[in-house]
């Protein structure tokens, strides 16, 4: 990471970006018409992506722009140019893609490539009702089984870390313990939230958690849990480095460590995930946060996010909504 300049967002944060959008405009679709598929609603985001990266552009517009007024690709977020510039590949999900007027059912390549987990984090906001969402995107390009687990497992330890009770605490005595005991009870619940776990994949999540506790920051042990970019490497290497540090002021430090895994980029995105969830907004770092070319961008998508399933601003099928302009923002169609 250069110490100076901007950072540039990767097609993983793009993305995860449009998964937001997707989700929301799914809801305002199911708050006004009664009924949405959100997958599919979803997918329309991944192909809006897909457009402004120069993507299939012609089978794109023939299968979404319709006659009329409505402008194609639509919604605020088309209009970041940032997202239509290339940052890196997504080669599983380009070819799934490419293959979109074949239907869902027969897109999916077989890749456990770290994307179908990257991009399903931001779910993790929906609560329980989300986790089966996660598993159908990941599916929509991604059709190995352990990496569409690896996705939800991750996007399910994610939501316990959004929502664990923190102790109370004063700024003379923090509690630094909440990270780890939100793992901790993340991994005891994912049996009985997560119906596809095997035995083998839960001893291998506690068996990365564990060895934080006790041989934390390890490069060799990093190394040996996430050799490459998949899904469940991803996931693992993720798990060992926030654990690794647990105290709200050494997040730099678990990022930089994260990255240096094989497939640093997808290890620190969980990493990153997972702390931030954990200890709130204000643990991560100004000067990076204002670095990042899409600061605003995420930061727009995770309140609208947020308040669509709290307070819809477009209002619902029989309620009249308190934002004349969402539905153009997040148009549900």
């Amino acid at each position: 990471m250069a110490p100076t300049g901007p950072l540039w967002a990767g097609v993983g944060t793009q993305l995860a970006c449009f998964t937001a959008e997707g989700v929301v405009r799914a809801q305002v679709r199911n708050d006004h018409k009664g009924v949405c598929y959100a997958p599919g609603v979803v997918l329309h985001a991944y192909c809006r992506w897909a457009y402004l990266q120069g993507v299939e552009t012609r089978k794109m517009l023939a299968r979404w722009n319709s006659p009329g007024d409505r402008p194609w690709p639509d919604g605020w977020l088309a209009g970041v140019p940032a997202l239509a510039e290339r940052r890196g590949s997504a080669p599983a999900t380009v070819a799934a893609l490419s293959r979109v007027d074949e239907g869902e059912e027969a897109m999916a390549t077989p890749s456990r490539g770290a994307h179908a987990l990257t991009r399903s984090l931001p779910v993790a906001v929906t609560g329980v009702q989300g986790i089966a969402l996660v598993d159908a995107l990941a599916g929509l390009t991604h059709g190995d089984r352990a990496a569409r687990d690896a996705a939800v497992h991750a996007t399910l330890l994610t939501r316990h870390c959004l929502t664990r009770p923190i102790p109370h605490r004063s700024p003379y005595a923090p509690f630094d313990g909440v990270l780890r005991e939100a793992l901790d009870a993340g991994l005891s619940a994912l049996p009985s939230e997560a119906r596809s776990l095997t035995e083998q994949e839960h001893d291998r999540l506690r068996a990365a958690f564990h060895q934080a506790v006790e041989a934390p920051a390890d490069p060799a042990h990093l190394t040996r849990l996430a050799p490459d970019a998949t899904a469940p490497a991803a996931l693992l290497g993720g798990i060992y480095a926030a654990a690794s540090f647990p105290h709200p002021a050494d997040l730099r430090s678990a990022m930089a460590f994260a990255a240096t895994a094989p497939a640093g980029d997808s290890v620190a995105c969980v990493t990153g995930a997972l702390l931030g969830a954990a200890h709130g907004a204000e643990s991560l770092p100004p000067d990076l946060v204002t670095r990042h070319e899409l600061a605003w961008v995420v930061d727009t998508l995770a309140r609208d996010l947020v308040l669509q399933f709290d307070d819809p601003p477009s209002g619902s099928e029989y309620v009249e909504g308190w934002d004349p302009h969402w539905w153009n923002r997040y148009p549900g169609w």
